[in-house]
């Protein structure tokens, strides 16, 4: 599986605990979700949380998959919860076909995002910018499709073939997850 997209540290990092307090301290009340539980596309349009990266703390990646979601994606095994360099993700690895990783970045928006300019392509998802990153010289079975949820947060999938070779086949695996899991996304 290949390493998410990790995030450059900034000096904007304070600004999101700032505002996280000053909204406590006006009295707004906390979402609405109980923590561990997915959000479902009609409770995320009918109360969206009034900060982005509120709403991905109250998501579990694991449940970002419905198993109708992972039968479409051709997805066969259960995710398994991981964290990645502080952020909570999860991966399902189907054994002699590919690899998805789901990580949810609540800190880091797509403009905290190191990647290579060169492999990027901006892309829509539903509501929610995004960039596909892929190194078509590489040509080693890998794609990401990176959603910003925000200006402070975002959703990584991550796609690996087994033997590390077809990275359009990788790009379309990794669009047709970020299709199934963006409309759960605040």
């Amino acid at each position: 599986m290949a390493e998410p997209v990790r995030a450059q540290p900034r000096v904007r990092r304070w600004l999101a605990p700032l505002l996280l307090l000053l909204l406590a301290g006006c009295g707004r009340p906390p979402s609405a979700e109980p923590a561990g539980h997915a959000v479902t596309s009609a409770s995320a349009s009918a109360a969206a949380p009034p900060v982005a990266w509120t709403g991905l703390a109250a998501l579990d990646p694991c449940t970002l998959l419905s198993p109708q979601d992972r039968s479409a994606a051709g997805i066969s095994v259960l995710g398994k919860p991981k964290d990645i360099a502080g952020a909570r993700a999860c991966d399902w690895s189907v054994p002699g076909t590919f690899g998805v990783t789901v990580t949810l970045a609540a800190t880091d928006g797509l403009a905290d995002l190191d990647v290579a300019k060169k492999n990027v392509t901006k892309t829509t998802v539903g509501r929610h910018p995004g960039w596909k990153v892929a190194d078509k010289k590489a040509a080693d079975g890998t794609c990401a499709v990176l959603l910003g949820v925000g200006d402070g947060a975002s959703v990584q999938i991550d796609v690996s073939n087994t033997g590390f070779s077809d990275t359009p086949l990788a790009c379309r695996r990794a669009g047709t997850v970020a299709g199934l899991v963006e409309p759960k996304l605040p």
